[in-house]
């Protein structure tokens, strides 16, 4: 989205060596951005919380929380894959050495 409000900006900058009024357009389209369309996405997607897909950037708490949630399922997984299969996990144990 950054990427078209730039790019749509530096036409309007442009195109307004004949019409000055595009020079307004540009940098009220620039204030919009800045103001409104940067840290409304950032609030959105932060507040979306502990859901699937990919994290935000500027979300570490929720993509940390989602680190440790997959990593305890994970040692989970594994502890009960030792218990119930002992030799195959000593096995395993003596590959990996």
């Amino acid at each position: 989205m950054g990427t078209l409000i730039i790019s749509a900006t530096v036409v309007l900058i442009i195109m307004g060596f004949n019409n000055s009024i595009l020079w307004l357009g540009a940098a009220g389209l620039l204030y919009v951005y800045f103001r409104y369309g940067r840290t409304g996405s950032g609030t959105a997607a932060s507040s979306s919380g502990s859901g699937g897909g990919a994290p935000a950037a500027g979300s570490s708490p929720a993509s940390y929380r989602a680190y440790r949630q997959r990593r305890d399922q994970q040692a989970k997984w594994e502890r009960r894959y030792r218990r119930e299969r002992p030799l195959e996990s000593r096995r395993q144990d003596r590959k990996g050495k």
